[in-house]
């Protein structure tokens, strides 16, 4: 049985309805569930989403209405990616109540490797570095994947050769028939696949990347075959092959049976 219906209704997915939409560590909300319970959240545009632990919490997208049904199915935490019009975004899904993250060896290791960064906490959270090493990247992916921030408190600057291995990143990550490039300060994305190929390239575009990246997806996304119709002469021969009740069929084995209505002579 499904649990009780609750109905949000909000601006969370305002990166949907940006011009260009960015992708990378860290999550771009976070959303907190009850366990048991549908949650109809109201988004300005959303075309389809995809949990990664469908086991947490399940999503489904209703066509044209621009609603997202969420599901709470049990305590645990989970990542959900929605797409709409060409764009992107992840958020991070919580069902239950869970344990708040101690996210300070992180943000240690992090000031550590990225000798200017400065990182406030608070009503007004924000962090700001300058990735000049493989260092730092790495260190600062590793503070995003936690608690800490959401996508819009950042503000990093790439030296170029860190750009350029994070681009490498990408392209180690992405399944064949696509290939992905800088154009300018955003990534495109080109290329042809299936609707499982596609889904695996944006998953991997978020989980190599740090801070904010503008993406536009030029990808052809091939769409699912539709299931073959049977032939129209093929019926079932378990059906086909019995005869239909007639009162003056002879069986085919043993005597002839008498036809209602004649006397044996």
């Amino acid at each position: 049985m499904r649990g009780r219906r609750m109905y949000v209704i909000g601006g969370l997915l305002g990166l949907l309805a940006a011009p260009t939409a960015a992708l990378a560590w860290p999550v771009d909300q976070a959303l907190t569930l009850e366990p048991g319970k549908e949650t109809f959240q109201k988004l300005t545009a959303v075309d389809w989403a995809e949990v990664e632990d469908a086991s947490v919490a399940s999503a489904e997208a209703l066509p044209g209405s621009g609603e997202l049904l969420l599901t709470a199915h049990k305590p645990g935490v989970t990542m959900m990616l929605l797409y709409a019009e060409g764009r992107f975004a992840v958020w991070r899904v919580a069902v239950g109540p869970t344990e708040l993250e101690n996210f300070a060896p992180q943000l240690a290791a992090a000031k550590k490797a990225c000798p200017d960064l400065k990182a406030t906490q608070g009503v007004d959270k924000s962090l700001t570095a300058t990735v000049k090493d493989a260092a730092c990247r790495t260190a600062l992916r590793e503070l995003l994947r936690t608690e800490a921030y959401l996508a819009r408190e950042l503000d990093l600057t790439f030296d170029m050769p860190q750009l350029q291995a994070q681009l490498e990143d990408f392209t180690a990550g992405m399944p064949p028939g696509l290939a992905v490039r800088y154009s300018g300060a955003g990534l495109v994305l080109t290329g042809k696949t299936d609707r499982a190929g596609h889904h695996k390239a944006l998953w991997a575009l978020f989980n190599r990347a740090v801070g904010r990246v503008p993406l536009e997806d030029r990808a052809e996304v091939e769409a699912p075959p539709k299931p073959e119709s049977p032939p129209e002469d093929t019926v079932d021969a378990t059906v086909s092959d019995v005869p239909a009740p007639d009162a003056g069929t002879v069986p085919a084995k043993g005597k002839p049976k008498a036809v209602p209505g004649k006397k044996k002579r």
